[in-house]
């Protein structure tokens, strides 16, 4: 999208610091716009337009984009990429666990999202993205709690996407699969080349299916459709949900 016609809109990414939040930080101002690059690692500081937030926290967040529109500008794109993932069988994740993966997969996305789409209303303009999981879509084992918060996540900004449409601002949702990041590397600890091989083949005895396309999907591949969902050329849409995910969830 543009902003005043002319100029990309200033947007705002959380989960800034790594992974696909880093990826669709560096490609969003390859493609000219200024963006606010949040996460809760305090290396994000090292970033000119860096910002220490935890997504968890509404009050800190409320402070962050309020300070953010003050310093940088209005806020056009809101990408939420904040996320994290603690593997095991559902009998055996606990309540911490369980209730840290929601804290950060969805209610982070509802008060980031809540916050920023405030001020685009006013504005009658605006795009959200938000980063959630083909795992939201496909039951997946040894991750439950994980591919629960993110199919919230999902639901949770195409309801926003229903509510905002009349403001003209579009909410929609990438859902990636198997995609070489530190935190997809976390689970096979010391192997992350047997991790990404195992994705390729799938595993059938845990009903998971390959990947058709034959390859770990790079942060980029995910970049590139969060910068098209966030652009003039995805106008006409809002409540979709894109999975990229080299056909693994056969949709």
């Amino acid at each position: 999208m543009k902003h005043n016609g002319s100029t990309p809109a200033i947007a705002m990414v959380t989960g800034a610091a790594s992974g696909i939040g880093a990826a669709a930080t560096a490609m969003l101002r390859s493609r000219g716009h200024r963006v606010v690059a949040c996460d809760r690692d305090t290396r994000i500081t090292d970033d000119p337009d860096g910002v220490v937030l935890d997504v968890t926290d509404a009050g800190a967040v409320e402070r962050a984009v309020a300070d953010a529109e003050r310093r940088v500008g209005p806020i056009g794109v809101l990408v939420n990429a904040a996320g994290i993932l603690r593997a095991g069988p559902l009998n055996q994740t606990s309540d911490a666990d369980f209730a840290a993966m929601f804290a950060v997969n969805t209610t982070g996305v509802f008060a980031v999202t809540r916050s920023v789409t405030t001020r685009m209303r006013q504005r009658r303009a605006g795009s959200v993205v938000t980063v959630a999981s083909n795992a939201g879509g496909v039951p997946r084992h040894g991750i439950g709690g994980y591919a629960a918060s993110k199919a919230a996540s999902a639901h949770l900004t195409k309801c926003f996407g229903l509510e905002l449409a009349e403001h003209g601002i579009r909410c929609n949702v990438v859902s990636p699969g198997s995609t070489d990041t530190p935190m997809f590397r976390s689970l096979w600890p010391g192997d992350g080349d047997a991790a990404v091989a195992d994705a390729v083949t799938g595993q059938p005895e845990r009903f998971r299916l390959g990947i058709p396309l034959g390859r770990v999907a790079d942060p980029d591949d995910i970049a590139r459709v969060v910068c098209f969902l966030a652009s003039a050329e995805a106008a006409h849409l809002t409540m979709q949900e894109l999975f990229v995910d080299g056909g693994a969830s056969l949709r």
